[in-house]
């Protein structure tokens, strides 16, 4: 019993000192960039404080945009076109207004997804007078540092994994309408083959010759001295013609 209570005091000293672990000032955002657009952000910074741009292009043409971050004075301190990923760092050397945008003004049709992570300032030391210090760390203060690195890892992690599953997630959807949209013209083609050969083969058998041909284009020349006899026409044959002391069998 005389243990279980400065474990517990021990538990909860880690839980304040990780809970004190200040992060930078910053934002985290994905957002929409329409195809011949462009988006800017703004973030005032003081002089001698860093801060730092991760971006990547989540979904859209060929995953690719254009970046450039600006000084109060308006000049330009990154600037890098088609990038589908990115990391900037720099240190203000003037206080303002720090402007940061992304360009799709290159592309006529693509619509394109976009993330950033905007960190402004250093991150200040989990403990107190940590950087000061001369004695080395407790057992507890070793132990708080390293949940904390190991904490910032996995959060890098996380998101990493988060940006691949959106992209990877945006191109099954798209690979899956493009065969979608395949297997419907297929199946339409061959609705229409299928009709077109059972027309033709109707309009074939209704412009069909007969095997015999009609009685009319058998009759008997009208020529001086004949005569047809139908009466004298065997059964199953053609017409009989009579005249000058001949018969003649015309089919």
């Amino acid at each position: 019993m005389g243990s279980t209570v400065p474990r517990s005091a021990s538990v909860l000293l880690l839980l304040l000192l990780l809970l004190r672990a200040e992060q930078p000032r910053g934002a985290e955002l994905t957002f929409e960039l329409p195809d011949n657009a462009k988006q800017c952000f703004h973030e005032e910074v003081e002089q001698g404080v860093k801060f730092s741009l991760d971006y990547q292009v989540i979904t859209g043409g060929h995953y690719d945009v254009d970046c450039y971050v600006e000084d109060p004075q308006g000049n330009t301190i990154y600037r890098e076109t088609k990038k589908q990923y990115d990391s900037f760092t720099y240190r203000a050397e003037v206080k303002g207004v720090y402007q940061f945008c992304f360009s799709n003004e290159f592309s006529t049709f693509s619509h394109k997804t976009v993330y950033f992570d905007f960190q402004v300032g250093d991150e200040p030391p989990i403990l107190p007078d940590m950087g000061n210090r001369v004695t080395a760390l407790t057992q507890m203060e070793s132990a708080c540092v390293t949940i904390h690195e190991a904490l910032k890892t996995v959060i890098d992690s996380q998101t990493h994994y988060r940006l691949r599953e959106a992209q990877d997630r945006a191109r099954a959807e798209d690979l899956n309408s493009r065969v979608s949209y395949w297997s419907v013209g297929e199946t339409i083609a061959l609705f229409v083959v299928s009709f077109s050969q059972l027309l033709h083969r109707k309009t074939t058998r209704q412009q069909g010759s007969p095997l015999l041909a009609p009685a009319s284009c058998c009759r008997a020349p009208h020529a001086p001295g004949w005569s047809s006899s139908p009466r004298s026409q065997p059964a199953g044959l053609g017409r009989v013609a009579q005249g000058g002391g001949r018969t003649m069998l015309l089919w």
